[in-house]
């Protein structure tokens, strides 16, 4: 059953769509990652970390409820139902049980890093076929680079000259 037309040709649609879900998967499960160390981070810096996960979680999700949407506008269904995300999520994930802060920081840089890497090529791949979606995917692209410089900058104290 289609609900809504899209104005986009289908093979610009199907690129699109495409884009559209996995940015919608990883968004959803870098929201999941974020609260999972949320929960379970310990260590000296617990609190301040703790805190910054939150604006990770709460960026996520507020983009991935911006990407279902802009998919529903184009006539494709989101899936964000918990199979699909842990059938297709492709981040890396925390491990089970207390996290140091450090550790924290480094999965969140390395899942944020992934995630913008994916999205980077997403924007190649929506050029052409939806410059509107493409443009979505750019903003997104720069919130997640920017909670990923704050957070690598955690565990680069040292390194500073």
């Amino acid at each position: 059953m289609t609900v809504v037309r899209s104005t986009l040709s289908e093979e610009a649609l199907g690129v699109t769509g495409t884009a559209l879900q996995e940015t919608l998967v990883d968004l959803l499960g870098l929201s999941l990652v974020g609260k999972q160390a949320h929960w379970n981070i310990v260590g000296p810096r617990f609190r301040s970390i703790h805190l910054q996960l939150d604006e990770v979680v709460e960026t996520a999700r507020a983009h991935s409820d911006t990407v279902a949407e802009r998919a529903a506008a184009l006539g494709v269904p989101p899936d964000g139902r918990p199979e699909t995300v842990a059938a297709t999520f492709a981040l890396p994930g925390a491990k089970s049980g207390w996290l140091r802060d450090a550790e924290v920081v480094e999965l969140t840089v390395a899942a944020l890093g992934a995630a913008i890497s994916r999205l980077r090529e997403r924007i190649k791949a929506t050029e052409q076929a939806d410059p509107v979606t493409q443009d979505l995917l750019i903003s997104i692209t720069a919130d997640l680079e920017k909670q990923r410089w704050m957070f690598e900058a955690e565990n680069r104290a040292g390194d500073a000259g």
